[in-house]
């Protein structure tokens, strides 16, 4: 085959999961805006800008260690080694997930899975937690929830994915992990405060719901 053919062959592979990487950024701002509309009024910028808070600590703890210990192609059946610790040889070479896939566009794709995770769980603090003590605990729940699930349901090592089982669109580390999870954390940290009013009341903008809405779908 010539070269610059199979070049341009491995090009198509890479941007397809760039713009598929774009797709994916839109559920944050798109999950900002619904979780901003749901809320009180006076509780909307501060849930706008937990959002991208949340994306901020998790990009940090997934170039920290959260990629390697997702997907370290020397992993065990439970949790990744810390053969990429750092971003350590996360390069242009072949992805573990594809051939055809440079790691680092891998990585990045990936990353962007876990931030929307962890946004969903955070979720659970609406109205009734603090930002500060919501971001250590997202930074925490992603190293200790979402990559070993990772791990065992995507990585070629993992216990699941040797069943073989079928994860489909994230149904496991994704929306399970994170649903029960927010469960958990809203029953932790109680009902909302919502003092001098009878209940928490109406969404105060329908429009950012559905805006919201809209990117996630």
């Amino acid at each position: 085959m010539d070269v610059n053919a199979q070049f341009a062959g491995y090009e198509y592979h890479y941007t397809y999961i760039v713009f598929c990487g774009f797709i994916v950024w839109l559920i944050i701002p798109g999950l900002g805006l619904l979780y901003g509309g749901l809320a009180r009024r006076k509780s909307s910028l501060a849930l706008l800008f937990q959002s991208l808070a949340v994306v901020s600590v998790t990009t940090f703890q997934w170039m920290f260690w959260g990629y390697t210990l997702a997907y370290s192609r020397t992993a065990g059946p439970f949790i990744g080694d810390m053969a990429n610790f750092g971003m350590r040889n996360v390069g242009v070479a072949p992805s573990p997930g594809s051939p055809y896939l440079p790691e680092i566009v891998f990585c990045l794709y990936q990353l962007l899975f876990c931030a929307c995770t962890v946004q969903i769980v955070i979720g659970g603090s609406f109205e009734r937690g603090r930002i500060l003590p919501s971001l250590v605990f997202g930074f925490f729940w992603a190293t200790i929830v979402y990559c070993p699930i990772a791990c065992w349901t995507w990585n070629a090592n993992g216990w699941l994915f040797n069943l073989p089982s079928l994860d489909f669109a994230g149904g496991g580390p994704v929306h399970q992990a994170s649903g029960w999870s927010a469960l958990a954390y809203a029953v932790v940290l109680g009902k909302r405060k919502t003092v001098g009013e009878k209940s928490h009341g109406k969404p105060h903008n329908t429009t950012l719901v559905f805006l919201g809405t809209v990117l996630i779908w």
